[in-house]
């Protein structure tokens, strides 16, 4: 799959850590993604595909994940300790859905989603846009 070429909004789309111990599938209802310019999204380089419990599912590697919480501890960063890889976490603007990095999913994916800016740094203020 190249620029992300078969990619549609409402589709399953799979994806994971470096390694390949973890797994997952994710179904965004729209090809929107944001990239947010908080202190730990720039470090992780995490492009947002944000999606609701239903739309989430964690295919293998639940025993490979750890977590790393800061702040509020709402949000719940795992990653991969086996390649340190950030494929998802639960967000802190829908801590009752999933925030899937559009950067992990299999081939090209990336390319077919429109990436819009997020003011993380000024999260508080910005927050209601994207709930």
């Amino acid at each position: 799959m190249t620029s992300g070429e078969g990619v549609r909004a409402g589709a399953w789309l799979e994806g994971g850590c470096h390694c390949g111990a973890v797994r997952l599938r994710v179904r965004p209802e729209a090809l929107r993604a944001l990239d947010c310019n908080c202190s730990i999204c720039l470090k992780k380089g995490f492009v947002h595909v944000i999606v609701s419990a239903d739309r989430f599912e964690l295919v293998s590697g639940a025993d490979a994940l750890t977590t790393y919480t800061f702040g509020t501890g709402v949000a719940r960063h795992h990653f991969c300790k086996v390649c340190g890889m950030h494929p998802f976490y639960v967000p802190r603007s829908h801590p009752d859905g999933f925030d899937v990095n559009a950067r992990c999913l299999d081939g090209d994916a990336l390319a077919a989603f429109e990436v819009e800016p997020f003011d993380g740094r000024r999260w508080e203020d910005s927050v209601e846009s994207i709930r």
